[in-house]
């Protein structure tokens, strides 16, 4: 039982550590709307969430698929 549980919080862990790169290219992004460093009319503000948003998950991506192969070996 106790080791379920282990495995379970583990396993939490891990995604939460995965997770992590794309919260805070989220994070960066409110900052940038919220602390009104940027508005409407910033030139290619589109772009730049985009690309913010791809290079977060690209690196959750990375993240997970490490800590997946290192379960593998």
């Amino acid at each position: 039982m106790r080791d379920l549980m282990v495995q379970k919080a583990r396993r939490a862990i891990e995604i939460s550590i995965a997770f992590a790169p794309w919260l805070v290219s989220m994070y960066i992004l409110y900052r940038l709307e919220h602390g009104e460093i940027w508005s409407d009319a910033t030139p290619h503000r589109g772009k730049i969430s985009f690309t913010v948003l791809v290079v977060g998950m690209g690196l959750s991506f990375l993240v997970y698929h490490a800590i997946a192969r290192r379960k593998q070996q």
